[in-house]
């Protein structure tokens, strides 16, 4: 058997054991299980990984699937240059929050069947990137939509999280209608699903085709990875535990769209209408979000708003034809946004369950390993260099800038939004005097070893991931850009001369220094303080606050008018259709019973005469006609 096969196959068999046994073993049983199982999937990752080739693609047959009419689909693993390179994100950084759950979740009842849902999430999400065919991928992108159902509402008895889930579960929905109508329109057009084949001979189709199906594609893109108009489910998302938060919205789920854009790239790279399709939406989202992350106050909801922001960036990276940019920027974010997710939660931890910035302040001194890692992580997301996020996203901001400087003023504008509310939010956590209450203050300790050892490491991967792609303009190895290079032939190359990518890059760093230094002044220095009573709020701060009214525009538009269909036919078609037809059938059926008993009485005098009756009565008509 292929090593290959045996990634996807050791957590979907500690889903399996956890499932059936987790109940009836201790929690630290059902940990090591659960994390165990992840371990060794990153360690054959690995092994692949070091025994690939440079440009090899591995294909495994597992077994025959679909097999009707021309329609011939394996189950098969593609083992290639960016399925590797995800499967090693998806399962080190899963091993890490994993061996975080373990101390963050042991007070919690659910335990065991936590670790289940998070080992067959890893497992679809294995599925989705190593599949060898858009069904495969297809089959991996709807479980990892249902796991995500089950981590978001796994505090069940909240009926908000509930609430949080649902929502969740029906927006992926709708992206997901406009994904499988593009897996459709590609059966049409080739006859194939399999990737080797689609990937390498796009031109096959018309140009409108190859558009269509880019577009049908980039809407199940928009509603896995948060984009405008599906994003509003990803920030009410944090209803599930932090660990959910940093494993689905930092490495792995929202990430799908990304893989499946840039799996998909031949299509986009020849079709200008998708690309700036994908440009625009991704722009319009990292501005918007980055705007409401502003003035947020909910520690997770901040942390949310930030993941869509910086997937709009990844996404206008690709619509720009930057895909190894958008690829590391993938890479990067996954290590310096796990990172902050996880430290969110070990304030949450040592503040005893709170989550509201405007009761913390001081805890640097308490939790300061938590500091120390989250500072990191925040310095990473800034840009500043030589962090990780600043190599990334310099390189999107270079590609960008050459496909047009307009949008390239939004993205720089968004970069510099999120300095400003991510150290907005490590100023009023971690300096100052603490604002919460006597009880808090004497709860607040720093978290187990469990919680930071994954931290540190997160934070190590936060300083040095950008030596995966340093600047070529330096004349130094893209190391990232070697190893997909065979997989990515479309992918362009941003034609600017040295001074202009210098200057780009002085630009992008300055303002974000130079927003730092205006979040310090504002924070500490003034000691601005958030609101808390909402009616002395501004106008323009309400509006942002609220995030733009969104959700209450979507519950005007489409939840209430669906309510008010759904009431008024309950109310017509249902029960006084089909419900009274179903009931007036009953009543009908046992008239026409007690008629018939006055019929069956019991009295043989009365069939004697039936009879007789009924005789006469045949003979006549026999005789008459």
């Amino acid at each position: 058997m292929s090593l290959v096969s045996l990634i996807p196959a050791f957590p979907l068999l500690g889903f399996i054991i956890n499932g059936l046994f987790g109940k009836h073993v201790s929690k630290l049983t059902s940990g090591i299980l659960g994390a165990g199982s992840i371990l060794i999937a990153f360690v054959l990752a690995l092994i692949c990984f070091i025994n690939q080739h440079p440009g090899q693609a591995n294909e495994v047959i597992l077994f025959p699937w679909i097999q009707s009419g021309s329609m011939d689909i394996h189950v098969g693993l593609l083992m290639d240059p960016l399925s590797i390179l995800f499967t090693l994100i998806i399962t080190g950084i899963g091993f890490l929050i994993h061996v975080y759950s373990m101390a963050y979740m042991h007070t919690d009842e659910g335990y065991s069947r936590f670790f289940t849902y998070l080992n067959l999430f890893v497992f679809f999400m294995l599925l989705l990137v190593l599949g060898n065919s858009l069904v495969l991928t297809f089959v991996g992108w709807e479980g990892v939509g249902l796991c995500s159902y089950l981590l978001i509402g796994f505090w069940f008895t909240n009926s908000n999280y509930n609430a949080a889930a649902r929502k969740a579960f029906v927006m992926n929905r709708i992206g997901d209608l406009g994904f499988l109508l593009g897996i459709m329109l590609v059966w049409v057009s080739f006859g194939r699903l399999d990737y080797a084949y689609i990937t390498t001979h796009p031109g096959l189709a018309g140009t409108d085709v190859i558009t269509g199906i880019a577009i049908l594609i980039f809407i199940g893109a928009i509603g896995k990875s948060a984009q405008i108009p599906l994003y509003t489910w990803l920030p009410d998302a944090m209803a599930g535990p932090t660990p959910v938060s940093a494993l689905i919205h930092a490495a792995t789920m929202v990430t799908a769209g990304i893989y499946m854009v840039v799996r998909m790239h031949a299509f986009y790279a020849l079709s200008d209408t998708a690309s700036a399709l994908v440009a625009i939406i991704g722009g319009a989202t990292a501005l918007m979000a980055a705007l409401i992350g502003v003035l947020q106050n909910d520690i997770k909801k901040i942390l949310a708003y930030s993941t869509v922001s910086q997937l709009g960036l990844m996404f206008l990276g690709l619509g720009a034809g930057a895909y190894t940019a958008s690829v590391f920027h993938v890479t990067t974010h996954a290590f310096f946004k796990a990172l902050l997710f996880l430290g969110a939660g070990s304030v949450i931890h040592a503040m005893g369950g709170e989550q509201d910035i405007r009761f913390m302040g001081g805890l640097k001194k308490h939790i300061r390993i938590t500091f120390i890692t989250m500072l990191i992580g925040t310095i990473a997301i800034s840009g500043v260099p030589p962090f990780s996020g600043f190599f990334s996203k310099d390189e999107i901001l270079a590609s960008v800038y050459a496909y047009s400087p307009a949008l390239w003023l939004i993205g720089i504008c968004a970069s510099l939004l999120t300095s400003f509310y991510m150290f907005r939010m490590l100023f009023l956590v971690f300096y100052d005097s603490f604002r919460g209450s006597a009880d808090q203050l004497h709860h607040l300790h720093e978290s187990p070893k469990a919680m930071t050892i994954p931290l540190m490491v997160l934070a190590v991967l936060s300083v040095g991931g950008g030596v995966l792609g340093l600047p070529e303009f330096w004349h130094m190895h893209h190391a990232l850009k070697a190893h997909l290079q065979s997989v990515l032939p479309y992918a362009s190359t941003p034609h600017l001369n040295h001074s202009t990518e210098w200057m780009l890059m002085v630009l992008a760093v300055s303002g974000s220094l130079a927003t730092i230094y205006f979040t310090y002044m504002l924070y500490i220095k003034y000691k601005v303080r958030p609101e808390h009573d909402a009616s002395r709020l501004k106008f323009w701060q309400k509006l942002i606050q609220q995030k733009f009214y969104v959700d209450e525009l979507y519950d005007m538009l489409f939840r209430k008018p669906l309510d008010w269909c759904s009431h008024v036919f309950y109310n017509t078609l249902d029960l006084k259709g089909i419900h009274a037809l179903v009931n007036n059938s009953g009543k009908a059926i046992r008239v026409c019973g007690s008629m018939m008993q006055y019929i069956q009485n019991g009295k043989i005098g009365s069939y004697l005469m039936a009879m007789a009756f009924s005789i006469i009565l045949v003979l006549f008509l026999i005789l008459v006609y």
